[in-house]
Parts: C-alpha cells; sequence; structure tokens
C-alpha cells in the first residue's frame, strides 16, 4: 500500500514535509487575533455605549449655550481657558515617575482602618440665628453651611465613590456619612465648583434635587443638572468675577486655575473656579480645585478679608502642581485672599493621587504654624460655629489608630 505524506509542493516540482502542527498554529493564532480584535471592539462599543446612555456622565452642551459661552473672555474653539497657562510637561523621567508611582505608591495613600464620623443631629441644621454661622466637613471637598439663617451644600458628594462607576475608583475611606440627604432638611442652595466626579456626584444630586432651592454652577455645568431632569430655572450658571444676590446672600464666581470634564471628549468643555458667599454677619471663600496663581491675591484684593477660607491642600502631585496645588501653596494662597483662619479641604475622604492619606494635613499645618495662620482640622461631621469658634478646632485626630477608636 501506498504511503501517503502530507508535502508542500515548489514551484520547481520538489515537495518537502511541513508537520501538521504547523497548520493548526497558523490557525489558533488567527483564531487568537480575531478573538482579541473583537473583545477590544466590544470594549470599545459598551463604553462608548455605557458613556453615551448612561446619565452620570452629564450633558451635552448645545451650540446656542456655546455661542453665549463665547462671549466670555476665557472661552475659545469650544473649551475654557485659565488665566495663566497650565503646564504639565510629559518627558522620559515624568513618565517613569508617574509610572512608578501608580504601580507602587505610598503605602499609606488609603488608611488602614475605616475613618469613624461625628454624627450630626439633623434638628440642628437649620435652627441657627442668622447672625452665626455653622461650618460641617462632610470630608474631600463636601460641606454643610448654614449661614444668615440660609443652609447651603458645598460640592455634596455623599457616594461611597468618587467615580462613574465603582471599578474606577477606590472606596471612600469612611463607611457612614455624618447625616443622609434623607436626613437634611430644605436646601435653599446647592453650590458646585467644577464638574470632576469628586465634586459633582450624579446620584447626590439626584436625592437632592427636590429639596433644594436652587443650584449655583460654573458655565457649561448646567448642561449635566439639565440633562438629570432639574429644571432651568433652579439653575444659574456664572461666569469668573460674576455676582448674584440670593435672599440673605451675595453669591460671587472667582476664578481658580484649573480644568474640567466628566468623559474622554469633554476636557474643559466647563468651567470650573472658586466661591464667595457674602451676608451682613460672615464673609467665606471656598476655593475648590485648583493650582496656585495670580488670581488668588486678585480675590483678596476685591473681596477679602475672608472669615474662614475652605482651601484645597490635597491630590497633589509635582507632575500636576498647575491644577492641585502643593500644602505650603495653600498656606500662601490663603494669605493673599486674606483669610482670617482656614479649613484644609480635599483630603480625608478619598485617595485619588499617590501620596499618603495624611500627607496633605500634616504638612498644611506644619506651614500654617511657621506663618502663624490660624487653621482648624475638625473631624468629618464636626460642627465649628462662627463667630465664636465653638467646638474643637486643631485636633490631629488623624493620627489615631484602629485600636483607640
Amino acid at each position: 500500500m501506498e504511503q501517503k505524506q502530507a508535502a508542500f509542493t515548489t514551484g520547481h516540482g520538489r515537495g518537502r514535509f511541513i508537520p501538521k502542527f504547523y497548520f493548526n498554529m497558523k490557525v489558533i493564532i488567527k483564531r487568537i487575533f480575531l478573538s482579541a480584535l473583537a473583545l477590544v471592539l466590544v470594549v470599545l462599543i459598551s463604553g462608548t455605549a455605557f458613556m453615551n446612555f448612561s446619565p452620570q456622565f452629564g450633558g451635552m452642551i448645545s451650540e446656542a449655550e456655546k455661542a453665549l459661552y463665547r462671549n466670555s473672555g476665557h472661552y475659545k474653539d469650544g473649551i475654557f481657558l485659565n488665566e495663566e497657562e497650565i503646564v504639565m510637561e510629559l518627558n522620559c523621567h515624568s513618565l517613569q515617575q508617574m509610572i512608578r508611582e501608580t504601580f507602587r505608591p505610598d503605602p499609606a495613600v488609603v488608611p488602614d482602618h475605616n475613618i469613624e464620623v461625628e454624627k450630626v443631629s439633623p434638628e440642628t441644621i437649620g435652627s441657627l440665628p442668622d447672625s452665626l454661622t455653622q461650618i460641617i466637613w462632610l470630608g474631600h471637598s463636601s460641606f454643610i453651611i448654614e449661614t444668615a439663617g440660609m443652609v447651603i451644600l458645598l460640592d455634596p458628594v455623599f457616594g461611597q465613590y468618587a467615580s462613574p462607576h465603582p471599578m474606577l475608583g477606590r472606596k471612600r475611606f469612611n463607611a457612614e456619612m455624618p447625616v443622609t440627604i434623607e436626613q437634611l432638611p430644605k436646601i435653599d442652595a446647592v453650590i458646585i465648583s467644577h464638574d470632576h466626579y469628586d465634586h459633582l456626584d450624579y446620584e447626590s444630586i439626584m436625592e437632592l434635587k427636590a429639596k433644594t432651592d436652587h443650584f449655583f454652577v460654573p458655565l457649561g455645568v448646567g448642561s449635566h443638572l439639565k440633562r438629570w431632569e432639574i429644571p432651568a430655572e433652579k439653575i444659574t450658571e456664572m461666569d469668573w468675577w460674576q455676582e448674584q444676590p440670593f435672599k440673605n446672600l451675595n453669591i460671587i464666581f472667582t476664578p481658580s486655575r484649573h480644568m474640567s470634564g466628566r468623559g474622554l471628549t469633554d476636557q474643559s468643555a466647563t468651567l470650573w473656579g472658586s466661591w464667595i458667599i457674602n451676608n451682613p454677619y460672615a464673609k467665606l471663600y471656598f476655593s475648590g480645585d485648583g493650582g496656585y496663581g495670580r488670581h488668588f491675591k486678585a480675590i483678596g484684593e476685591k473681596y477679602g478679608p475672608f472669615d474662614v477660607a475652605l482651601m484645597e491642600c490635597g491630590q497633589y502631585n509635582e507632575l500636576w502642581r498647575d491644577v492641585h496645588m502643593m500644602p505650603e501653596e495653600t498656606v500662601q494662597a490663603s494669605i493673599e485672599v486674606g483669610a482670617k483662619f482656614i479649613i484644609p479641604i480635599h483630603w480625608g475622604s478619598f485617595a485619588l493621587a499617590t501620596h499618603s492619606w495624611t500627607d496633605p494635613v500634616e504638612r498644611v499645618t506644619t506651614a500654617a504654624e511657621l506663618v502663624n495662620l490660624p487653621l482648624a482640622t475638625p473631624r468629618i461631621g464636626e460642627v465649628i460655629i462662627l463667630p465664636q469658634m465653638s467646638g474643637p478646632t486643631h485636633e490631629h485626630w488623624w493620627t489615631e489608630s484602629e485600636a483607640t477608636l
């Protein structure tokens, strides 16, 4: 019987033996390639659909709105611009540093225990005499402010994640909040500094919209609120240096040095900034996010001094210091705005950088002591009342271990 043999015949009539697994390997490689390609396409399509149809990403700015924004001196080609240029130089050294810090962050970037909070009695909110101001830090940049008989929320984030999906961020350091949205009384105003997820939280806004009289936001941020079915008449969009009387208050929007965006294609499409809340009894400054710049001196010269300044001090890195100032710069900025005392913010709840979770407050405390700048470091949920400054204000509570809680 003639034995058959797998062969490949050349043009010269000569044949050479090709093992059978050679053909199998080609098929396997082809299948792997096609499977990988299909997986990439599925991820891209799913991601695009998720971003386009999931409400937490917010709304799109209309052409009519863009036409209005062109009247602003810092809006060009569909994006907002800072007064001072932002430089985030990426070179071989900085890329290596970023990769190293990303995959080998400080071991203490998150606490090794749950951060306990002070529970707030709901009946104490909204019952203060007009002449007093009550400040309750909710962690990160979120506050309950009661002043001139009005209740205001700053950048309210009550959720456990500062991201569009839990898989895209670390969990909040504190398992419980000092108070729930359901427990809050009627809110006179919600004030938003910009549209990043750690400042504008979809789920929190959805819970708050029924009990909030009005929302004050930067230019463009109203598009998100309108997609979330908040009536346009309850939204006031503001540009830098604009003032808006509201009941017993004068609300002023001032610059910061930052950026915005909730997706991959809307970078700096909405404005960002800082806020002043002014009334006959108290004047407060809320820095929002941003790098150090000349705007602090301009704000202080025009509107200072301030009874209290809520000043960003965390989530920094040398690579992005132009959009998140260092703690030592926080102190300098506080002096320039004319703060009588400061409360450090943007720390204590979320890990959005690679430094240890206590580094911001330790550095800003040291820097403030060097220049005799009064500083308050309340626990999350602790109440501070002005003008008498009641309650502990500079306890180093972050040094407590789990065993001492």
